[in-house]
C-alpha cells in the first residue's frame, strides 16, 4: 500500500479540511452552524490571544459558549480549528506555527503537538494519488471537500465506474475540461444535495452512531423487493435511506445517468 504524499487536508489556498479535529462530528455539523462555529472561534482567538498564556482562557470561553454535543463520543472536537483566513476558505489550526509567527502552540491541544504534525488520515493511503488530485483540483469549497477527501469508498467507487467503462485510469488533467469537471462535480455535490440522504443527525456517510458505538448501515433491499443494487457502496456513503423499490431505482438512474454523461462527453472530447 502506497502513502499518498501529498497533504490532502491542506492542499492549496481554497480549501482544507478539518475532519480528523472532528468538525463534521457535531450533532449539528450543517454548513451554517460550522461557518458561525468556526468564524466565532476564530474571532476570540485574534481577540484572547496574545501570547501562550492566553491559550487557557480562550479555551474555556469557547467550551461554556458552545453547543458540545457530538455523533460520536470517541472521537474530539478539538475547540482549536477555526478559520485561517480572512475569506473563511481554509479550515484549520488555529494553533498551528503558520498562523502564530512560527511559534507552535499545539502542546496544550487535546492530541499534543507531535501526533497533531504526524497525522495522515485513512485516505493517504487509501485513496490513490491520482484520485485525490482530482478531488483537489474540482472542489473548491471546504465544507464539501472534507465530506469527500475522507470518503473514501465514495471517491474510489466513482473513478473505478469511469475507468471501467473508459478502459483507462483517469488523470486529473481530464478535468481541464470543465464539462467533464462540472459532471464529475454534480456527484461530488451528492454529499449534500443528495434526495434521499437520511436526516437522521446520527448518519455521517456509511456509518451511524450511537454514543460511544458505531456501525455501518444496512440498506434492507428484500424488504422493498429488490436485489442489493450495484450502486450499494455509494448509496452508503451518501447516507441514503429508501421508502420503496422505486426510490431506488430512481436513485440508480441518477448514478447510471451522471455516468453515462461523463463517459459520452469524455469519449467526444477525447
Amino acid at each position: 500500500m502506497n502513502i499518498n504524499s501529498d497533504i490532502l487536508c491542506q492542499p492549496d489556498k481554497s480549501k482544507s479540511c478539518g475532519a480528523c479535529c472532528g468538525l463534521y462530528n457535531y450533532v449539528n455539523s450543517s454548513r451554517s452552524s460550522l461557518i458561525e462555529r468556526l468564524r466565532a472561534r476564530t474571532k476570540r482567538f485574534h481577540k484572547i490571544v496574545k501570547d501562550k498564556s492566553d491559550i487557557e482562557y480562550y479555551a474555556s470561553e469557547t467550551i461554556a459558549g458552545e453547543d458540545l454535543k457530538k455523533r460520536y463520543e470517541v472521537i474530539y472536537c478539538c475547540e482549536y480549528l477555526g478559520f485561517l483566513d480572512n475569506a473563511e476558505r481554509k479550515v484549520g489550526c488555529l494553533l498551528h506555527p503558520a498562523q502564530n509567527f512560527g511559534l507552535d502552540l499545539r502542546d496544550v491541544s487535546f492530541y499534543g503537538q507531535e501526533l497533531c504534525a504526524g497525522h495522515l488520515c485513512p485516505s493517504h493511503h487509501f485513496i490513490p494519488k491520482s484520485q485525490s488530485q482530482i478531488l483537489i483540483k474540482i472542489i473548491d469549497d471546504w465544507f464539501l471537500y472534507g465530506l469527500c477527501i475522507t470518503d473514501i469508498d465514495m471517491v474510489k467507487t466513482y473513478f473505478s465506474l469511469l475507468s471501467d467503462k473508459i478502459g483507462e485510469e483517469i488523470k486529473p488533467e481530464v478535468f481541464d475540461n470543465e464539462a467533464l469537471k462540472k459532471i464529475a462535480c454534480q456527484y461530488f455535490d451528492w454529499k449534500i444535495t443528495w434526495p434521499f440522504r437520511s436526516p437522521d443527525t446520527n448518519r455521517l456517510g456509511k456509518y451511524y452512531f450511537d454514543g460511544s458505538q458505531y456501525m455501518i448501515s444496512y440498506i434492507d433491499y428484500e424488504k422493498h423487493g429488490r436485489d442489493v443494487s450495484k450502486f450499494n457502496t455509494i448509496f452508503l456513503s451518501l447516507s441514503s435511506v429508501f421508502k420503496n423499490a422505486r426510490e431506488i431505482e430512481e436513485a440508480e438512474n441518477l448514478i447510471m445517468s451522471n455516468i453515462s454523461n461523463f463517459i459520452y462527453t469524455y469519449e467526444r472530447g477525447f
